[in-house]
């Protein structure tokens, strides 16, 4: 591969109302890449070179590359600069302007209470806005809301579809429509819908490690599903390739548990994968793309062309609170007919009187003021931890996602997970095995795997937490 240098790289920036311009950065380069402007090994010019040509600061080009990186567009090479990376044929749609944990068992019982959880589902409670949400209950639950009391429209109701393909759209890229999405009551009652809707003779590939909740699924409804690798760059599509599986459950912007992103290549390489054939599909969970604390969200697989072959699910749990229970999936339109045909006499799983009030929400604009609040206050937390993680850092590594309610650390010990999940049992903090998560663990000698979530431990309280932790495990290195 030739290497060149594009020294004089230029994307157009509008300075009035174009936005962030650090966004506009990242699209505009995104793009050249996509589009074959820029050919794979391009090396792009330094963050002070871009920046002078640009007419910006270092630190807005910095952003942009941060992104692009993230994603997987360029590379970095140690003091030798950022290069094109090979995404393939990847076409991203943008936005329309107009359009709408099972854990290993530990040692010994723990405590029935704990006191302090660790637990990737947790989220901050504090913070919730009761105020905002009254008001929606007060004006929904009326007697002029008499009509909720009957059974609405199966798939939902379209109000509630309406304000969620506006915000997909937005938010996340997402091309549909309202007639296109499902409500219900968690992921764990979609799936199975889904599972039908695909047909007894679909095979599954499921990411490993991964969400056990899926697993249990597939196992439940009597389905194959082969477990296929997951690096840092997500789940390996050359080994999907081998497994004759025609649908992939993938959590590609932020995977479970590692943190991986999927990366642009893989991307390209999944998208590619499903049109091979015409009954292959990608289940697309997007579980907490809400939550990413550098740069943009990454945008979704089902946004990025061939959106015909994705299926996507997400929640309101982290975004909300888990006991809302409403999730939502957007089919193709190509699976509709069918599925209206299997489910025609299903009702609805979600109280009306849930979907309408948080449809108002949604509709007045305080889930978006609710999200940008709870980005800072994720954000501050994630900083917390990493910074009291950070004295530890001979003994204990993770991937530095910036994103998501959780962490994977690697612990170097002559520990097992069992047991530091056990020894912080004692000491009243709950944590779960990364292994709890893998059907095929492959354990690493002196290295136990633990997976953190923070979303539940307030933000002052998470460097004495952390302390007492390492101080349990007995890991050397914490600074009094």
């Amino acid at each position: 591969m030739t290497e060149r240098m594009d020294s004089m790289l230029i994307v157009p920036i509008d300075r009035e109302d174009g936005g962030p311009i650090y966004v506009q950065i990242y699209e505009g380069v995104r793009n050249k890449i996509t589009d074959g402007s820029l050919p794979v090994g391009t090396k792009l010019p330094s963050k002070r070179k871009f920046a002078e040509t640009l007419s910006v600061s270092n630190t807005t080009v910095e952003l942009a590359y941060g992104q692009l990186l993230a994603e997987g567009y360029i590379s970095s090479r140690p003091r030798s600069g950022f290069f094109v990376q090979d995404v393939g044929e990847l076409a991203y749609a943008p936005p329309s302007a107009s359009g709408p944990p099972v854990q290993s068992g530990p040692l010994q019982p723990p405590p029935a209470d704990y006191e302090y959880d660790f637990s990737p589902g947790r989220i901050d409670t504090e913070s919730f806005p009761f105020d905002a949400w009254r008001k929606q209950a007060k004006s929904v639950i009326d007697e002029s809301s008499a009509d909720l009391l009957l059974l609405g429209h199966p798939h939902g109701e379209p109000e509630l579809r309406q304000e969620i393909a506006r915000y997909l759209n937005h938010s996340r890229g997402v091309a549909c429509t309202p007639e296109q999405i499902i409500i219900g009551s968690g992921t764990e009652q979609l799936m199975p819908l889904v599972i039908r809707l695909l047909g007894p003779d679909t095979i599954y590939a499921i990411e490993d490690p991964g969400y056990p909740l899926t697993h249990h699924i597939f196992r439940r409804n009597d389905r194959r599903a082969i477990p296929v690798p997951v690096d840092n760059e997500g789940i390996d599509v050359l080994r999907l390739g081998e497994t004759g599986a025609n649908a992939a459950y993938v959590t590609p912007a932020h995977q479970f548990p590692t943190g991986a992103v999927l990366s642009a290549h893989r991307r390209s390489q999944l998208l590619a994968w499903a049109s091979e054939k015409p009954d292959r599909y990608i289940i697309e969970d997007d579980y907490d793309s809400e939550f990413r604390y550098g740069g943009i969200p990454v945008p979704a697989l089902q946004g990025m062309g061939r959106s015909d072959r994705v299926l996507y699910i997400s929640t309101f749990s982290k975004s909300l609170m888990p006991s809302l229970r409403i999730a939502y999936m957007v089919l193709p339109p190509r699976l509709l007919p069918r599925y209206s045909e299997l489910f025609a006499h299903y009702a609805s799983t979600v109280p009306r009187f849930d979907q309408h009030i948080l449809a108002g929400f949604m509709r007045d604009g305080s889930f978006s003021r609710h999200l940008n609040r709870m980005r800072k206050v994720y954000r501050r937390k994630y900083t917390a931890l990493t910074a009291a993680l950070a004295p530890y850092s001979n003994s204990v590594r993770y991937e530095d996602s910036q994103a998501g309610m959780h962490l994977r650390l690697s612990v170097r010990t002559d520990r097992t997970e069992e047991e530091l999940v056990a020894l912080a049992a004692r000491a009243g903090i709950r944590v779960q095995g990364a292994g709890s998560y893998s059907i095929s663990p492959v354990p690493r000698e002196g290295i136990a795997e633990i997976v953190l979530g923070f979303g539940g431990i307030p933000d002052k309280r998470i460097p004495a937490v952390i302390r007492m932790l390492m101080d349990c495990w007995s890991v050397p290195g914490g600074i009094r």
